[in-house]
């Protein structure tokens, strides 16, 4: 028996691809049906109103297929019905959508700013796509002590204080706090760290730090060390330089040449930061630069980021599900799902005009809380830095033309190697982890044609397989992941298998719902056997398998065996570049599990036996543990005693007391 069930329409490969290729294809011998996607958004028009807001386009699964904003919605959605006049590609979405949701909204601005969180959130196919999903880092000044603490930050913005940036990435912002912890010796430790000191740190030793927690500097020295480094952030940096060279020439006259000496120092700090900037930005001020580049049915877009007339970094982004797009709507969203992560500066630069440009500064004006301005810059500093945002787009797109042709070239090669019908569009790897089967994890990686789809990777807490059994183990990780999948095809009526009295288990959605081009295994005939097994019980027979053993002696110099799932075994030869690339992709699933195994027993050794006491949650087992010392003590203490704890109330003490002794 194969996956797809006898007499369903559906393609040997499974479902619709995920992202473009959802996009891009429907499922083989089904044509999109327009009559039922046109029928379906005929009924959601007549309850429309002619308001302002956002709505999605579902298909027969719940997924999202398309995120879109209206002026006016009923106007909008209505135009979906007029099948003659849409591009292929949104015939394609009509064809396959079978139902709509509908947020109004107050303003034709706040549905854009709501579209891009659903973008975002939803990813759908037929939607232009960021991929870039990691907040970007920034540089916090923080405002919550005597002696503020200079730190990298990402994430929510909850700590109070300054933020800096966006830097392009986590490598660009630790050479720059590197060099302004040098430049103004603010402390980067912790509260607590900074509260038990009693002798200087290292970084004192080594003239990063002024070492406030021993009282070598006051805390009105350290506050105009703090005023200073806003100064110099804020875009003053020629003042703050000025300063210090009027103070080093004041020590040097003095004969203070310690001092002096440190100064110096700190000016050559200044000169770093400002000479390890690869684009002039002076006189920008605080601005976004965007440029765009198409070349081979992609497109790539060049940000940079400018603060304070400094350059912060810059970086490449390659938009998906762009075809059938204007490259200036594809700007448009880019910039919006940008900002979705990042507050908006003052000055938006970007080489084209934008669609709705000016509804688009009013929403990210609203977001940001100051006044956006989106602009071409003609002439001067602005359009010589475009100029150079536009050059470094091209050279950016080139490059991943190249590395795409370089993929392609290896996904090919793959396909004939593995002997697969066509090169896989997904590739499913696994593997497990664990010291003599105790804290067992299995961890799943997934690569697609643009490289480790790291938003799609899964752990598997092992749950079943007991000892310290790797083939129990893989047997139980192919179960969860693809009984779901299989079961979701199927569409049982009720419950388990379709038997009435199981409980219902939900489909797999997402891309959890998209079937593998091809499963990789990190290990050898064993593993193989086990997955291939478990598999076949499931039914589900035409999922190509291989596993990937290190060879004799578990070498790693290049003699890994590869077996298939009928008993046959290849090699590659040692300097073969389908090999390095085989490597790349197992060592990429054995470093996720490893991680993940490490993370679990970190947190087995922080746990307590506390935790398993309902109703007692950090603060009451904080409570506890200081009142007693240890859980042993908790445990034997008498019900008096535990009454006695502060921020434990009677009926609490009663429900500890009791979890200890019942039966007693």
């Amino acid at each position: 028996m194969a996956r797809t069930p006898a007499g369903t329409p559906h393609d040997p490969r499974g479902q619709e691809r995920f992202h473009e290729a959802r996009a891009a294809s429907t499922v083989a011998g089904a044509q999109p049906d327009l009559a039922a996607g046109v029928a379906a958004i005929r009924e959601t028009v007549r309850t429309l109103k002619p308001k302002p807001g956002v709505y999605r386009m579902l298909d027969a699964r719940g997924e999202v297929l398309y995120v879109g904003k209206a002026r006016s919605l009923k106007a909008r959605v209505a135009n979906y019905t007029q099948v003659k006049n849409l591009t292929n590609r949104l015939q394609r979405m009509v064809g396959q959508t079978r139902g709509m949701e509908i947020v109004t909204t107050n303003s034709e601005a706040e549905a854009l700013l709501l579209e891009a969180q659903f973008i975002k959130r939803f990813r759908p196919p037929f939607n232009v796509l960021l991929r870039d999903d990691k907040s970007f880092p920034f540089i916090l000044l923080r405002a919550d002590h005597s002696f503020p603490r200079i730190q990298k930050h990402r994430g929510a913005r909850r700590a109070k204080g300054n933020y800096y940036g966006p830097f392009a990435s986590a490598g660009s912002v630790n050479k720059t706090l590197n060099a302004l912890q040098k430049l103004f010796l603010l402390r980067s430790c912790s509260d607590s760290f900074f509260a038990n000191r009693d002798r200087p740190c290292l970084l004192y030793q080594i003239k990063r730090c002024s070492a406030p927690c021993t009282g070598r500097i006051d805390e009105a020295g350290y506050a105009e060390l703090v005023g200073e480094a806003k100064d110099f952030l804020a875009g003053k940096s020629s003042a703050v330089q000025g300063k210090i060279e009027q103070q080093m020439a004041k020590a040097a006259e003095a004969l203070d040449f310690e001092s002096a000496a440190i100064l110096r120092d700190r000016l050559r700090a200044a000169t770093f930061i400002q000479g390890s900037q690869a684009v002039n930005a002076a006189g920008v001020g605080d601005a976004d630069v965007f440029a765009l580049a198409a070349k081979g049915g992609q497109i790539g877009v060049q940000a940079f980021f400018i603060r304070g007339g400094q350059n912060w970094g810059h970086k490449a982004f390659f938009p998906r599900n762009t075809g059938e797009i204007d490259k200036d709507d594809v700007l448009a969203d880019v910039l919006l799902q940008f900002y979705e992560e990042v507050p908006p500066p003052r000055t938006i630069l970007t080489d084209r005009a934008l669609p709705e440009q000016e509804l688009i500064a009013e929403a990210l004006a609203a977001k940001a809380g100051h006044a956006v301005a989106i602009s071409i810059p003609q002439r001067g500093d602005r359009r010589r830095l475009m100029e150079q945002a536009s050059r470094n787009a091209t050279e950016a797109l080139d490059r991943r033309l190249a590395e795409t042709g370089t993929k392609a070239t290896l996904n090919r090669a793959l396909a004939e190697f593995l002997e697969l019908e066509e090169p896989p569009r997904r590739i499913e790897l696994y593997d497990n982890s664990h010291i003599q089967g105790t804290k067992a994890v299995g961890a799943m990686v997934v690569a697609g044609p643009d490289g480790f789809e790291t938003g799609q990777y899964r752990k598997f807490n092992i749950r079943t397989a007991a000892g310290n059994d790797d083939y129990a183990m893989m047997r139980e990780v192919m179960q969860r992941r693809f009984r779901r999948l299989a079961e979701g095809e199927e569409e049982p009526e009720s419950g388990e298998g379709g038997d009435p009295a199981a409980p219902a288990r939900k489909p797999a959605r997402g891309h959890e719902a998209v079937w593998p081009d091809l499963v990789l295994i990190d290990g050898g005939k064993g593993q193989m056997s086990a997955v291939r097994d478990t598999l076949a019980e499931m039914g589900i027979e035409d999922v190509p398998l291989v596993a990937i053993a290190k060879g004799p002696d578990h070498g790693r110099e290049g003699r890994e065996v590869f077996h298939f799932a009928d008993g046959r075994e290849k090699t590659l030869p040692v300097n073969s570049p389908l090999l390095f690339h085989l490597q790349r992709l197992r060592d990429e699933v054995h470093r996720y599990a490893i991680g993940a195994h490490r993370a679990k027993r970190s947190r087995g050794i922080t746990a307590s036996p506390l935790d398993e006491i309902p109703g007692i949650g950090p603060a009451r087992k904080r409570a506890l543990l200081l009142h007693f010392g240890t859980a042993g003590k908790v445990r034997a203490a008498a019900l008096e005693d535990l009454t006695r704890v502060p921020g434990i109330s009677a009926a609490v003490a009663r429900q500890v007391y009791d979890f200890y002794h019942a039966g007693g």
